[in-house]
């Protein structure tokens, strides 16, 4: 949080660290999540609040969290001698860009006369992005923040006129202050600009970017440019030595990112006039998402109505301007044209829309893609704002005119009122003195409220540590005719570049099957492969030179999708099937047959805390790897096979991570068997920490899937056969697509019970970094594909959806088509709770949804309810063991190590719980060899039960010491059983009970079973869509901790639904022709998106199942991790519901 005076006030502003310049904080007051609280000396109250109402799991973003909330956490007091503090004009030199930051406006002109390259920048949230990723060099940078013309915000007669340099932010604040107290007619362009900036980036970004910043980047994006362009507002620019030169907004952007602005002049001020009497002004803007999201496209448009001699209303004046559609913001001549002179009427509608067509043309290959959706936008726009004017015009007391339009029409202009979110929970209680079972809070939130907590890239180092920043393939399938790393080696701070001659040990190396290599050595088989390392003395110095290693290449066919591949033949060796019943003889005598072909789309992980590590070399070739991963023992392995040594002399660490969600399972490995290289050879500890591009397109994302159908069924509904052919996107490696094929296969069949039923997997070989695990490990790709046939079925014997899954549920005692018998089935239980606790039926005939579909023409909302049946265990068998190791010590503490990793699902809080209140100890191959990676969802279970034995061990020795002292406290019975020579510690086991993995009859331990109901409502002109409600009922058996368990319901429902409707990975491949060949597009947090608060269900209510014990698990629990995921399939349905209702 920056904090500053000005105009006799302390004004407080939360910002971005990352991309806040030293010069833009000189003077200021610099407040971070340390200063306002810790946990030495008291919590602020939002730190206090947030920590106790469970709102930190893996603690990475929670800082961020705290501070943006800005004023409520404002630091009270002010340094006084910066309220003295003159500002003064500043030199700041450096090896690659030199800053000046001049306080006048004849210094600023000065400067640019003299440097007409140099970039002005205010809040360096365009530049820092130019200069970071895309190796824009600027060596002069000229800082305007302390100019007061261009700081300034006046009202004139005709408008408001703002310096360059306004924040978005005061812009806002001083229009909604004008709005307020003018006529609503002569307001209409301010309120415009107020609502476009509500949806624009974030507060963070609002708070230090320039109203001239987002004008002079003539981005054919920019939210605001349409509105300046077609409300009538000019620019004015100033130069040394010239007049100030007036132009309107609708000439002064030339082309892509190029404006009216000549070398030595600035643009010094923006003028926004006032509208006049019967004049609109409306912004449109459709995104991906809704807040701090980039435009798909945006408009701005604006009219004015008089009325005629003839004593009718017609247009007088009309603009039209468009973002997202061209090279740049254009002008839409032709609707203009199309609309002055004429009445506001469905006829003059009718020809703008006709309009549109000629002013927005977007070629089919068009870089951005969607074309078909944004050519509707833009016509969508002409259509909400006929209707917008129309209602306006209605309201209108002023005037008698009532435009001639149709109600149907009118209903357009509607807007959702989002509320607040709100949630409710409802758990059974835990017995009063029981430990076990209590919503305590996570062990570490107090920490990560603080920015307290630990993670590996905090890790302090020795002097003579190293950065390692990857060299890697921008090829797809190549083969490597030469790496010149010598201009590399010659730059300043480098220390050495290492490649696949450097490896002491092995270059091959994999988690099931060793085909991948830690450095490419002849051929490239993905772009982001990693064919070599560069490590320098600083991050910045590695990451310069790394960009001066040039790799010669001699590309090779590519393959980028599963139905690429299944042209092409291009598979791994894999061929799992299951199959109950006679298959083909069930299709053949089916009353009815459908069959097509399903798709769905990969995900990334998008963890906050990106893959990152630190390899120290010690004495006697023994190695310590901090890293952050789910899997230390695997990197203990591999680190040491890379490394050519014994695998007791590696040991590796981890405290906690930033987010894992299965993609730091394997992938992370590469990564830090890579590093161990320079550190094996120069003998000096050596880290990387990956930037968020370079991990999205290195190392992998949910698989994407294709699959290939033909079901039977009855008239009624009844499926009664059932044959699937999966294919999945490996990518260029195995990695762990065969499990997660298997995971597939077996839960395509959800709950439904389908006699004759067939699945086989074939894994395709593409160029694509190697998909991986990932939150659910294939379940729920089986599980939609299950669901998308039932709904096929119902569509076609015209049932309900609802009534069709419940015809085709299992029941308890039924056998899986992989033989499993259901031993307690509470998938039905769940659904009824969930119809009930929902209303489902009263909602969807009575009260909601039909009544408001009957009456809104353009808005529509659908209602779904979907199952979820979920397997717990790993499917290949020895995986499912754990180990723990507990100490007591003589002071009555307890210290508790066991082999799981603590990713933000309250592992460790669960097993402290389990322990009776201990305190555990990072996660060290050195305490706990041979761990199973955190993943499957049955960390709890198996690290519980370890957790457990080795508790039972010390209770056991201890008993016959509580018999002789009753009385005596816990540290007097430890310290009595110590005299007697008794251990004090223990090792604990736990081996899951009675499985066989894949292709045995119970390759699960047990099923967890939940239901969900959302509603949604959705724009059907737009695509914009919100969920109104959602209700759960999860089954987690007796929960160990209920808040850590509903905390993860959330989140899961909530990423599941993100994965079906609203993120997208777009590779360069046939689809995406305007992005390089094997390229991730979507590749950081501008291009792809994550569900944010403003997409949460705004009513969200999550029930635990009561009365639901487990007795194969750890005190009746269940697991929780990836069950929920799914769930968040009913938002999918019931948008497919609403957009049923839309074309009846």
């Amino acid at each position: 949080m920056l904090s500053h005076w000005e105009a006799g006030q302390v004004v407080h502003r939360s910002a971005n660290a990352c991309l806040c310049p030293l010069y833009a904080v000189e003077g200021m007051h610099v407040v971070t999540v340390e200063g306002i609280g810790n946990t030495r000396e008291g919590l602020h109250p939002v730190q206090e609040r947030l920590a106790k109402a469970h709102g930190s799991q893996c603690g990475f973003c929670t800082p961020g969290f705290v501070m943006s909330i800005g004023k409520s956490v404002a630091e009270p007091i002010f340094p006084p001698e910066l309220k003295a503090r003159a500002p003064q004009y500043l030199v700041m030199p450096g090896p690659q860009v030199t800053w000046h930051r001049p306080v006048t406006l004849e210094q600023l002109l000065e400067l640019k006369a003299t440097h007409p390259a140099a970039k002005l920048v205010v809040g360096n949230t365009e530049v820092g992005i130019e200069m970071k990723f895309k190796d824009m060099k600027y060596p002069i940078l000229i800082a305007p923040t302390h100019v007061p013309e261009l700081n300034s915000l006046a009202v004139t007669e005709q408008g408001v006129t703002a310096g360059a340099g306004v924040t978005l932010t005061r812009l806002m604040t001083f229009l909604k202050a004008e709005i307020a107290a003018r006529p609503a007619w002569q307001t209409s362009t301010f309120q415009a600009v107020v609502g476009q900036l509500r949806w624009f980036a974030g507060n963070q970004i609002r708070n230090v970017s320039a109203l001239a910043g987002n004008i002079v980047t003539g981005s054919p994006i920019s939210d605001l440019n349409p509105l300046w362009m077609a409300s009538g507002t000019t620019f004015t620019a100033l130069g040394k030595d010239s007049a100030p030169r007036t132009v309107p907004a609708s000439q002064f952007f030339l082309g892509y990112r190029q404006v009216d602005l000549r070398p030595h002049e600035i643009l010094y001020q923006v003028h926004i006039p006032f509208t006049r009497p019967h004049e609109f002004v409306k912004e449109f803007k459709q995104s991906p998402r809704r807040e701090d999201d980039i435009a798909i496209v945006n408009a701005g448009m604006r009219v004015r109505l008089e009325q005629a001699a003839s004593g009718g209303w017609v247009v007088a004046e009309a603009a039209v301007a468009y973002g997202g559609v061209a090279a740049r913001a254009i002008m839409a001549p032709q609707v203009a044209a199309a609309l002055v002179g004429q009445p506001w009427d469905e006829a003059t509608l009718t020809a703008a829309l006709e309009a549109v067509r000629n002013d927005v043309v977007i070629a089919d290959s068009a870089p951005g893609g969607k074309v078909e959706y944004r050519r509707a936008l833009a016509a969508s726009f002409i259509f909400k704002f006929f209707a917008h004017v129309a209602t306006l015009m209605d309201q209108d007391s002023q005037t008698s005119f009532k435009p001639d339009l149709p109600d149907g029409l009118r209903s357009a202009a509607k807007v959702y009122d989002r509320p607040h979110a709100h949630g409710v929970q409802f758990h059974a209680d835990a017995l009063p003195n029981d430990v076990v079972g209590q919503p305590y809070q996570h062990m570490a939130a107090d920490l990560q409220v603080c920015g307290e907590a630990t993670y590996t890239d905090d890790i302090k180092l020795s002097s003579d540590a190293l950065w390692a920043i990857p060299v890697t393939s921008t090829r797809a399938h190549a083969k490597i005719l030469k790496v010149d790393a010598s201009q590399a080696l010659q730059a300043p701070g480098v220390a050495g570049y290492f490649g696949h001659k450097d490896v002491p040990g092995s270059n091959m190396i994999g988690p099931v099957v060793a085909d991948e290599e830690v450095f490419a050595s002849e051929v490239v088989t993905a772009v982001g492969q990693i064919i070599g390392l560069v490590v320098a003395d600083s991050e910045s110095a590695a990451r310069r030179a790394a960009r001066l290693v040039v790799v010669e290449y001699q590309d090779l066919p590519a393959v980028m999708s599963c139905e690429e591949a299944v042209e092409a033949g291009a598979f791994y060796s894999y061929a799992n099937r299951l199959e109950c019943g006679d298959v083909d003889a069930a299709l053949a005598a089916a009353e009815h047959t459908l069959e097509g072909t399903f798709k769905l789309s990969g995900q990334e992980h998008f963890y906050l805390e990106t893959n990152n590590c630190c390899v120290i070399p010690l004495e006697n070739d023994e190695f310590t790897i901090y890293s952050s991963t789910q899997a230390p023992a695997k990197h203990q392995k591999y680190v040491a096979h890379v490394l050519g040594v014994p695998a007791h002399k590696v040991v590796s660490k981890t405290k906690r991570l930033g987010g894992g969600f299965g993609g730091k399972e394997t992938r992370s490995i590469f990564l830090h068997c890579a590093v161990a290289v320079p550190a094996h050879a120069l003998r000096r500890p050596v880290k990387l920490s990956l930037d968020r591009d370079e991990d999205m397109q290195m190392t992998g994302q949910r698989h994407a899937f294709m699959c290939q159908y033909k079901v039977g069924h009855t008239s009624e509904g009844r499926i009664t056969a059932l044959d699937y052919k999966l294919y999945n996107n490996a990518g260029n490696s195995w990695d762990l697509s065969a499990a997660i094929m298997d995971r597939c296969l077996l839960h395509c069949d959800n709950v439904y019970k389908v006699d004759n039923m067939r699945v086989a997997g074939r894994l395709c070989r593409t160029n694509q970094a190697s998909n991986t695990a990932f939150r659910g490990f294939g379940g729920p790709q089986g599980l939609m594909f299950a669901e998308m046939t039932v709904e096929q079925v119902a569509r076609a014997v015209g049932r309900p959806v609802h009534e069709v899954r419940e015809l085709n549920m299992y029941q308890e005692g039924d056998v899986t088509h992989f033989k499993q018998v259901l031993e307690v089935f509470r998938a039905p239980t769940c659904w009824k709770e969930v119809k009930a606790s929902s209303q489902y039926e009263e909602r969807m005939k009575q009260a909601r949804v039909e009544a408001f579909n009957a009456e809104h023409r353009w808005r529509k909302r659908g209602l779904a309810i979907t199952p979820t049946k979920f397997g717990i265990s790993f499917t290949t068998k020895f995986m499912n063991q754990a180990g723990a190791l507990v100490h007591v010590y003589l002071d009555g503490s307890v210290l508790v190590s066991h082999g799981g990793v603590e990713m933000g699902q309250g592992l460790h809080t669960k097993m402290a719980q389990v322990a009776a209140q201990v305190f555990i100890s990072e996660t060290s191959t050195d305490k706990v060899p041979n761990a199973s990676p955190t993943a499957a969802s049955a960390s709890s279970d198996m690290y519980g039960g370890a957790v457990l034995d080795a508790c039972r061990q010390i209770k056991e020795r201890l008993l016959p010491y509580r018999e002789r002292f009753p009385d005596r406290s816990f540290k007097e019975i430890v310290n009595a059983a110590y005299l007697d020579r008794v251990d004090l510690s223990a090792h604990g086991f736990y081996a899951t009970p009675d499985i066989t993995g894949f292709g045995g009859v119970r390759p699960f331990n047990y099923f967890a079973y939940g239901a969900a109901v959302a509603e949604v409502e959705l724009d059907t002109l737009t695509g914009d869509w919100h969920v109104l409600r959602a209700d759960v009922v999860m089954d987690v058996g007796n929960p160990l901790n209920p808040a850590i368990d509903i905390g993860q319901v959330e989140g899961g429902f909530v990423q599941g639904m993100g994965w079906l409707c609203m993120e997208e990975l777009q590779w360069g491949d046939r689809q995406h022709p305007w992005v390089r060949p094997g390229h991730l597009f979507t590749k950081g947090p501008g291009t792809y998106k994550i569900p944010t608060a403003n997409d949460i269900p705004v009513d969200f209510r999550v029930a635990l199942l009561r009365d639901a014990p487990n007795t194969r698990a750890i005190h009746s629990s269940k697991a929780v991790g990836e069950p929920p995921f799914h769930l968040g399939a009913c938002v999918f349905f019931a948008l497919k519901e609403a957009v049923y209702a839309a074309r009846k």
